[in-house]
């Protein structure tokens, strides 16, 4: 069991109760905050989470280099718990998760054997071959007694090994990331009518110079945040916010440099209200020199707790772009 000092219980206390870019007066501007620092963004790599309609479960994404687990946290008395690993999750590699609106069936990730087998998928995009990181989208009810057995959805979205990062809106259509015919990601949907998926399109977002992904739609469709960069740039991944007027998405406008980190902003997720973004960063603070005695302790301490260069989830109202969506 690790031990707590009463110095690193103040100061996880504060990291939770600010969750901001090291100030109070960030915490109450719109800057993005840090989730549950400590608890569910930590060492590890933490990202997508997907919440259940009454924000009281949360089933996310942990993993590091050579794979990842989707794991599970409940609001008890206005604090996290401690994750466990989901009763769906745990013997392949599975990530991404996405809770259909009304919190009746989730969706996500996964490596997982597609015949029933024991050879997990290798995933093919980019231009390369990933062995055993290939991805499928599967299905998983909601049933009385907790839920059921993962399925795997029909080949109209599953058409190759690079199917990733679901969103669901309300009427069960799903918008998606597999690569387009140059390797790159894109971003799909499929429309679920009567029971079946229709054949997946792309929203005609972005083109072959971009590489767009991890949608994050609105149950209602009425806008979409999505992640994307220029790959022959290498430019890190911006977060983007489109509206859908007229039959089809406008044109997307750059959330920037306040939500947008210096390093790769992915996996957007929205919270349960719709109206908050949820996404990973693997940005750390910056540190300033010189710096007091009081200052490298703290830093010391968030580095123990999370900043240490990997993926952790941060969110941020949506409002400020949504209210003003007729004025762009």
């Amino acid at each position: 069991m690790k031990v707590r000092t009463p110095l690193y219980s103040a100061l996880l206390f504060t990291l939770m109760a600010l969750s901001s870019h090291r100030s109070l007066a960030q915490a109450v501007s719109n800057s993005p905050r840090l989730f549950a620092p400590g608890v569910i963004s930590g060492s590890a790599d933490d990202m997508s989470p997907a919440f259940t309609p009454d924000g009281e479960t949360v089933f996310f994404t942990r993993g590091n280099d050579s794979g990842s687990i989707i794991l599970v946290s409940h609001l008890v008395k206005g604090q996290w718990s401690a994750p466990l690993i989901a009763p769906f999750s745990g013997r392949w590699n599975d990530l991404e998760t996405a809770m259909a609106p009304d919190g009746s069936f989730l969706v996500f990730a996964s490596n997982r054997p597609s015949d029933g087998g024991v050879k997990p998928l290798d995933g093919k995009f980019n231009g390369k071959v990933f062995p055993a990181l290939g991805g499928n989208l599967w299905r998983v009810d909601r049933q009385a007694a907790g839920w059921g057995e993962p399925k795997r959805l029909s080949d109209t979205i599953n058409a190759d090994t690079g199917t990733f990062s679901p969103s669901i809106a309300s009427d069960g259509s799903i918008y998606f990331m597999r690569p387009k015919a140059n390797g790159h990601f894109a971003l799909y949907r499929s429309q679920y009518d009567r029971g079946t998926y229709q054949a997946a399109v792309p929203i005609g977002i972005g083109d072959d110079t971009t590489e767009d992904v991890d949608p994050a739609v609105a149950p209602d469709e009425s806008f979409i945040v999505y992640s994307s960069n220029h790959p022959d740039r290498h430019d890190p991944k911006r977060l983007l916010i489109a509206f859908h007027e007229n039959g089809k998405w406008g044109t997307p406008i750059d959330l920037g440099d306040e939500v947008n980190e210096k390093g790769s902003n992915i996996e957007a997720r929205l919270g349960s209200d719709r109206a908050t973004l949820y996404f990973s960063t693997n940005t750390v603070p910056p540190i300033s020199f010189p710096r007091s005695e009081q200052q490298a302790q703290r830093e010391l301490e968030e580095m123990r707790v999370w900043a240490d260069g990997r993926e952790n989830i941060w969110y941020v109202s949506l409002k400020p772009w949504i209210e003003k969506r007729h004025s762009f």
